[in-house]
């Protein structure tokens, strides 16, 4: 796009203007022209990302891939920061979270001319404290203009002495001026000694140099105190927006509803769980891994976007296997941070999503191994795992000394343990990484990876994970993080069991199902969790975030694995049995929350 949102004209009219951009604009008039000229004067990218300017701290809608749009500012990236490769973007601060990210200037329009466009689009309670935050942040930045005004009239009242002063004079008003100095001096010698000492230095510089020692702000740069005051466009900038951009549309997925239609979505920047604001030095860290006494190895960070928005990726070429409800988020993730990656999905239509936003197509598994350093496989169940790595065209043909693959699949220990002993048979390396969470954090970039296996490979993989997740965990041999998946999802399973059982106990008895779940959020047990599937309950949508299959399936291996070791897991078995009702009650390809239909049929 040639005309973009943010690519100013710097050489603007307006006196509100700071002086250093209209330098900038009077020396490259005059010594710039045809198209570097106004290359120049469009460019509102400074080296290394940083924004001019003229737009720092203005309000606009952001867009990031297929998700809704939400309010930010523009503000200046860290100094260790660097711009994603090959791509005009600025780095934006959303309202209503700490977040940051950066957007594609396509992908960025001004506030106030989509502001009833976007409002009607989106109805959810966080965008509406978004949006509330924009205006206060506008309220601040008003006040600020009107206290500013005063000495800005003084300002300019001083330049324009100075050009009076400057202008070539007459004869005749030569005359006049000898006159009037002569009795200035006069005065002045009369006046002297009522002239404190202290004032005589003073009244020996120029009124521009006592302007410059009075004022401690330094031309073209504002003051630590005024970085978020918002600075009016100009005529230039508004008539820029009413050309190309004005038509410019965000044209949403055909195939997916708008996800801000649900009033308690998290937009898909805003932190899974309520965190201070993150500093730019959290933002800039590189992700740390510490060791626990237990052995295990975490990759922690403190916000998603502060990761994702440091990610610097690896050089080694990505391959991806399987583009569900997890894989897709993933592989968006992958792409947005930088990485090289190959998709190949058992349904071929899925990749062409992929493909426009920058991924190659491979044929089948054996030929993405084959091609790629690492390779990523996210499918549903044991036996989709085995038939990706031992089916014909399969990940193993395409295996040999040094190839790389990770399985993120939720199985159990003996699968992945016959998968490992395959592929390191071949001269293949090989890690489990199971992650928790479901398809909103997946693509959120917020999932929780559990890994286990070859600990090199673990570090080869650390952009990826940094891409895809928050927190990457080592759990040592393979088979650990199995294990460990399918316990943390047996818990997740009958804790879900028990919401819908609670909320059905409520109604039958009489009790109102929401202020049931206003009680729970107000208690121990609240959680984002526990809200959203109330909410999906209560609303009657369960659109799929977690299959209610696939959380049957790992509640049934987290039962087996529970025999396998003699112990008991009674309450896991119960939860089972309501799932496997409301399986039979076709609902495998809802959301985990339609198990709340098992008891009220």
């Amino acid at each position: 796009m040639k005309g973009t949102l943010l690519h100013y004209n710097r050489r603007l009219g307006s006196d509100r203007c700071l002086s250093l951009s209209a330098s900038v604009s009077r020396t490259t008039a005059r010594t710039e022209t045809g198209a570097a000229s106004l290359e120049l004067r469009s460019s509102s990218l400074r080296p290394g990302g940083r924004a001019s300017l003229s737009v720092l701290s203005k309000p606009h809608w952001g867009k990031l891939g297929r998700y809704p749009p939400w309010p930010g500012k523009i503000v200046n990236p860290p100094k260790d920061l660097k711009k994603p490769r090959g791509k005009k973007c600025f780095f934006v601060k959303f309202f209503g979270t700490e977040d940051h990210a950066w957007i594609k200037v396509e992908q960025l329009k001004p506030y106030h001319a989509h502001k009833e466009e976007m409002i009607k689009i989106n109805k959810g309670k966080r965008f509406q404290q978004a949006v509330d935050a924009v205006e206060e942040f506008l309220r601040r930045a008003k006040g600020k203009d009107q206290t500013s005004s005063h000495s800005s009239a003084d300002d300019k009242n001083r330049r324009n002495s100075s050009e009076e002063r400057s202008r070539p004079v007459s004869g005749d008003e030569k005359r006049k001026l000898s006159l009037s100095e002569g009795k200035v001096k006069k005065n002045m010698g009369e006046g002297k000694k009522r002239v404190p000492s202290g004032s005589s230095e003073r009244g020996s510089k120029s009124p521009l140099k006592r302007a410059q020692e009075q004022s401690p702000r330094k031309r073209g740069r504002p003051p630590k105190d005024e970085k978020d005051l918002s600075i009016p466009e100009s005529s230039t900038v508004k008539g820029m927006m009413a050309g190309p951009m004005a038509t410019f549309k965000w044209q949403p997925n055909v195939s997916e509803p708008v996800k801000d239609a649900d009033p308690h979505f998290h937009h898909f920047l805003l932190s899974q769980t309520e965190k201070p604001a993150v500093c730019y030095q959290a933002i800039t860290k590189k992700l740390k891994i510490c060791e626990e006494e237990t052995g295990s190895t975490s990759i922690q960070a403190a916000d998603s976007t502060a990761v994702n928005g440091s990610v610097t990726p690896t050089d080694k070429k990505i391959g991806f296997l399987g583009l569900g409800l997890m894989g897709s988020g993933i592989v968006s993730n992958l792409l947005k941070m930088g990485h090289t990656v190959t998709v190949w999905n058992r349904t071929a239509e899925k990749c062409d999503l992929f493909i426009q936003e920058g991924a190659r197509l491979g044929r089948t598994p054996a030929e993405v191994v084959s091609t790629c350093d690492i390779t990523f496989a996210c499918v549903s169940d044991p036996k989709a795992a085995k038939d990706l790595v031992l089916g014909p065209s399969g990940v193993l043909q395409g295996i040999r000394p040094g190839k790389c693959y990770v399985d993120m699949s939720t199985v159990d220990a003996d699968t992945v343990t016959e998968l490992a002993q395959v592929i390191v048979s071949r001269g293949g390396r090989f890690l489990e990484a199971p992650v928790s969470g479901n398809q909103q954090l997946s693509n959120d970039g917020m999932l929780v990876i559990l890994a286990a296996g070859d600990r090199g490979l673990y570090e080869d993989c650390s952009s990826c994970f940094q891409a895809m997740g928050k927190t990457s965990f080592f759990l040592g041999e393979v088979g650990n993080a199995a294990k460990m998946m399918l316990i943390v999802n047996m818990v997740q399973g009958s804790f879900m069991a028990t919401i819908a059982e609670g909320l059905t106990l409520a109604q039958v008895t009489g009790q109102s199902q929401q202020t049931l779940l206003d009680i729970l959020n107000q208690g121990q047990l609240a959680s984002i969790f526990l809200d959203q599937k109330c909410q999906n309950i209560l609303q009657g949508n369960f659109k799929p975030d977690f299959y209610l299959k696939y959380i049957q399936k790992d509640l049934r291996l987290a039962i087996a694995l529970g025999d396998a070791v003699n112990h008991p897991t009674p309450m896991a078995a119960a939860a089972n049995e309501v799932y496997k009702r409301a399986k039979a009650l076709d609902q495998s390809d809802n959301d985990m929350s339609a198990v709340y239909r098992a008891y009220i049929h």
